[in-house]
């Protein structure tokens, strides 16, 4: 499915290693280490429902609501156990939220990391407010926002980053057991998928085509001339689709405007297929099952992420297969008031159709 013209679709690239001197919060985007807890929120360490091992904590995504007076947070867990690594069973999804007032209270009773010179609760970008909704007053309810605050721009951004936390849901144990892998941490930058103009890593997209001529028998050349010479987007697709995966193809090309990135943002928007087999998820996304409303998409793992998803113990040889993570949420983003455990939501894993393509 092909993002709508008035979709803002935000991109998060891994942006250096998070030092451990420094303090993570709940408002800091990041890959791996473990999960910062929102002051409320009570750690529960999911466990996996295949195995029931302990999940690795995979990305935080701090992303409050537009309009709403929570603070909120998703973590991202996996089962790293080979049987289970790629299946949908063995992730989960987690959303966490409290209130201004929970955050001054316990700042009254001690210091924390987040502090408002170092974190407000402002957009990643200024059109968030606009993100999959058609009025305003949905916006009040339901709109996202994902901070930038915690971003920054530049070589400047690590030195502004702070931390996340979060928390399990169902399949819990009180403490995370000590042989669950750690995976390095490092923090997530992020910028509008429109700023990538003229950011185009050709290299890389000619290395990503020449595994697909080498898969599917055609050309470099025969593919990008699709592409060029006036040819218009449903020609390209038409040439490349009696290669192999139509879907694909078009992921494919959509990431190599930026192959690095690690995140893709769009609440209520889009998601990005990597497999025709699968394209039809979004029809079979379950309502919340705390609420009945609707699930909609909010944003997706890639690719790149998986090169990164290496164990802190340099002895381990822990990792992760995936082709791309969907994560869908309460479209009201429902939380009741006083809960310390955070809420269970629904995650997809695709498969790389092509092994090891984007390692």
């Amino acid at each position: 499915m092909a993002a709508s013209v008035h979709e803002t679709v935000l991109i998060g690239v891994c942006d250096g290693v998070i030092d451990k001197k420094k303090y993570t919060s709940y408002c800091t985007n990041k890959i791996g280490d473990k999960p910062d807890l929102l002051p409320v929120i009570t750690l529960q360490h999911p466990t996996c429902s295949l195995c029931q091992r302990g999940l690795s904590h995979v990305v935080q995504v701090y992303c409050p609501l537009a309009a709403s007076p929570y603070h909120r947070t998703i973590s991202v867990f996996a089962c790293t156990y080979p049987h289970c690594s790629g299946k949908s069973e063995s992730w989960i999804v987690l959303r966490s939220q409290c209130l201004e007032d929970d955050i001054k209270a316990s700042q009254d009773d001690k210091t924390t990391p987040c502090t408002e010179s170092a974190m407000s609760r402002t957009d990643w970008c200024d059109e968030a407010d606009d993100w999959g909704m058609d009025d305003e007053e949905q916006v009040a309810e339901n709109g996202v926002q994902i901070t930038n605050d915690c971003i920054g721009e530049g070589n400047d951004v690590s030195s502004r980053l702070q931390d996340l936390c979060i928390d399990g849901d169902h399949h819990q144990s009180a403490l995370p057991p000590n042989d669950v892998p750690v995976f390095q941490p490092f923090y997530i930058s992020v910028m509008e998928e429109t700023d990538l103009n003229g950011f185009h890593d050709t290299d890389h997209e000619n290395e990503l085509l020449r595994a697909y001529e080498e898969r599917e028998g055609v050309t470099v050349e025969e593919i990008q001339s699709c592409g060029s010479g006036g040819a218009t987007q449903e020609e390209y697709e038409k040439a490349t689709a009696k290669h192999g995966d139509e879907v694909f193809t078009s992921f494919m090309k959509k990431i190599s405007l930026c192959p690095e990135q690690v995140l893709r943002y769009s609440w209520a928007g889009s998601p990005l297929f990597i497999s025709e087999a699968v394209s039809d998820v979004s029809q079979t996304v379950p309502v919340c099952a705390h609420c009945g409303s609707p699930r909609v998409f909010e944003f997706q793992l890639m690719p790149a992420l998986v090169s990164l998803l290496r164990s802190v113990d340099t002895d381990s040889d822990v990792s992760l297969e995936f082709g791309t993570v969907l994560v869908y949420t309460c479209r009201n983003s429902c939380w009741k008031s006083g809960s310390a455990a955070p809420v269970e939501e629904f995650v997809v894993v695709q498969p790389d159709p092509d092994q090891k393509l984007f390692k």
